[in-house]
């Protein structure tokens, strides 16, 4: 056939059906040990695949997108690939595992193009701890680029295991307030069960293959996208990218991601060339451009897994925020015994002073303080506490339309003009920040809310506590006033049903490698007295170690004066010397669902802790070897499940600790 004679479409089409597979050069991370692997298959489809020391990992998977207009998930050729290149950074984080971080990855971008000559490009970063990648869609030729679905999916062995939570239904649930990521999750169950919600899995997602474990999230949500989750269903172990329901947006808002037509025109750009190429130039684009999240995928034994901070490492570099008023720290709040008749002034203040006996810095005042205590009210006590240095928190109702919830102050920070107001307000009487409840999920115009609140509260100094919340996503590094956010089956239900309580114990121990991997959560740990109505399974030294092992800006204790009254005076110096951020973390051991034990470092103090959800006592050797022979003095439980022991401990390789059943303890070694 003589090519010369065909339209330029047919043109196009004959070069994609006649190529062959394509297969890119494999990007490896610095130390060598993961590989990631990328080609075009003889069915002109984009598929990725990743490796560790020569094992596989993720099996063959599915990439690309299909937008209104262009198909970009299929009938693909490679265009071009970059060079591979070293991508590092060092940022500072106050909310997480460590304080100070370096990122290193290895970096290639591809571009490909689809039969209508449309194009696509996908970057690729792989570091010791993990793979992520993300896409590009500037096709000046497309003016607008509304996202339809996206191809992206993970591929395992038969034989992997996967522990998994349940996303809930949109509009289901007490006044209609799902979804917040409040379910229970299924533990160690076979790769592709179909999740018993419609609505898929939440992120992160937690697998083991072979020796190698694996968790899925995403990061760097700007606004401009929706969030995702996994798909109900993963047939042949194939997990595929999920979209959120009709119902998760703001009032009238957009559900997907959608770059309109009035982008301005961005100037040419230099584009890198491909391997052994020349350099070229972009023409004239859409300045707009429609940019997914990073699809993260940290990976590599249960210990780098667990050290990884990839969820931050890929999030947004930090805005403009006061370095002096990043504080974060521990409060009392009284809501989670006591529920809606403690919100009353005299009650609070009583809850101020007790925050000052305990070193604490904040106080949480919970919902309808407009209400039962009036914003005169508020001042007083807002200027109460900070004669005795305890920072005000409060309360808001996010919602408008999406529920039925009644709680206020609501709708109170759904305009700009209305949050602005509001916070500068809040910021003039001296509140410290605002605990935000009540979203609507995932959608675009929803994540777009969030931000939103961000960046005016950051405008206003003020910190901000996302709850009946999404996941955040790494948004603790790019909002340094975000300090927690729940999006987490928490204490409260445990108060609420028998059920959740008897459930606790394993639930907790499951959180820390999932929810709590990269993102702060507002648990709201903690309680040695009586919960009313409901008996506990936990004993004192697995309610103490939660104070360690759980990670949050804010830590939110439920515990009320009258338990604290109960625990002997080391516990209560304990707590009230507790750091109120972590400068580094270790993973020591542990198995989700059943135990673990972490060490965490502020300044030169060590402190482990540990806990055991199984029935029975647990016997663990410990390896402290890099503590050296530092001396500590361990918190345990006693005799009985209220009951508190305290023994010195020398740190080495291999100590031997027994841990009761559902049982805790906290260790410091200076």
């Amino acid at each position: 056939m003589n090519r010369t004679l065909l339209h330029p479409a047919l043109l196009s089409l004959a070069l994609v059906l006649s190529a062959p597979a394509i297969a890119a050069n494999a990007l490896s991370s610095p130390d060598k040990h993961l590989s990631l692997q990328l080609r075009v298959t003889p069915e002109q489809r984009l598929v990725y695949s990743v490796q560790r020391d020569g094992k596989p990992v993720i099996l063959e998977s599915q990439l690309g997108l299909q937008l209104e207009g262009a198909d970009l998930s299929q009938r693909l050729r490679l265009l071009s690939s970059s060079s591979q290149r070293l991508h590092a950074e060092h940022y500072r984080l106050a909310v997480g595992k460590r304080s100070e971080i370096s990122y290193r990855a290895n970096e290639q971008n591809w571009r490909v193009a689809n039969a209508a000559g449309q194009e696509m490009e996908l970057t690729a970063r792989v570091s010791n701890d993990g793979v992520a990648f993300r896409y590009r869609v500037a096709e000046a030729g497309l003016a607008r680029k509304s996202f339809k679905s996206e191809a992206t999916s993970f591929r395992f062995a038969p034989d992997t295991r996967a522990w998994l939570q349940p996303m809930s239904v949109a509009q289901t649930g007490w006044s209609n307030v799902n979804p917040a990521y409040e379910e229970h999750y299924l533990m160690d169950i076979a790769v592709g069960t179909p999740s018993p919600s419609p609505a898929g899995w939440v992120f992160p997602a937690l697998f083991k293959s072979g020796d190698n474990w694996v968790a899925l999230t995403e990061a760097h949500m700007d606004g401009s996208f929706h969030a995702s989750r996994l798909q109900a269903s993963s047939e042949g172990g194939e997990y595929r990218l999920g979209q959120p329901m009709a119902a998760e947006v703001f009032t009238g808002g957009g559900l997907l991601a959608d770059v309109g037509t009035d982008c301005p025109q961005a100037d040419a750009k230099r584009r890198p060339p491909p391997e052994g190429g020349k350099q070229t130039w972009d023409g004239p684009a859409f300045a707009c451009t429609l940019t997914t999240p990073w699809r993260v995928l940290a990976i590599g034994p249960l210990r780098t897994v667990m050290d990884s901070t990839l969820g931050t490492d890929l999030a947004a570099p930090a805005i403009a925020f006061d370095a002096a008023k990043i504080q974060p720290g521990h409060a009392a709040w009284s809501w989670a015994l006591l529920k809606d008749d403690a919100t009353v002034f005299e009650v609070q203040k009583r809850f101020i002073d007790y925050a000052a006996e305990m070193q604490w810095n904040y106080a949480l005042i919970d919902a309808d303080w407009d209400r039962k205590i009036g914003y005169e009210g508020i001042q007083q006590l807002v200027d109460y506490g900070a004669s005795k240095g305890v920072g005000i928190l409060l309360w808001y109702n996010s919602s408008g339309a999406w529920n039925k919830t009644e709680y206020t102050p609501k709708s109170a920070l759904l305009t700009a003009a209305q949050r602005r107001h509001e916070f500068a307000r809040l910021a003039a009487m001296g509140v410290k920040g605002l605990k935000i409840d009540f979203f609507a999920g995932d959608g675009r115009s929803m994540i777009q809310y969030y931000v939103d609140i961000l960046n005016d509260a950051a405008a206003h100094g003020l910190l901000v506590n996302f709850h009946g919340a999404t996941l955040p996503r790494g948004w603790a590094r790019s909002y340094p006033n975000l300090m927690t956010a729940e999006a987490v089956k928490g204490f409260e239900f445990t108060t609420f049903e028998q059920k959740d309580q008897d459930a606790v114990a394993r639930h907790l121990a499951m959180l820390p490698f999932a929810r709590n991997l990269f993102d702060p959560m507002d648990f709201t740990p903690m309680v040695f007295g009586d919960i009313p109505n409901i008996q506990r399974s936990t004993r004192n030294g697995f309610e103490l170690a939660q104070a360690v092992l759980l990670l949050s800006g804010i830590q939110h204790f439920a515990e009320v004066p009258e338990g604290m009254a109960t625990v002997p005076a080391y516990v209560k110096e304990f707590l009230q010397q507790l750091p109120r951020r972590w400068d580094e973390s270790r993973f020591i051991t542990g198995e989700p669902g059943k135990g673990l034990v972490i060490a965490r470092r502020a300044g030169k103090r060590w402190y482990v802790a540990g806990i055991n959800a199984e029935a029975l006592p647990q016997t663990l050797t410990l390896d402290l070897g890099f503590l050296g022979q530092r001396q500590g003095l361990m918190i345990t439980d006693g005799e009985g499940a209220r009951d508190f022991a305290q023994a010195p401990v020398q740190a080495k390789a291999g100590l031997a600790l027994t841990i009761q059943a559902k049982g805790g303890f906290i260790a410091v070694f200076k």
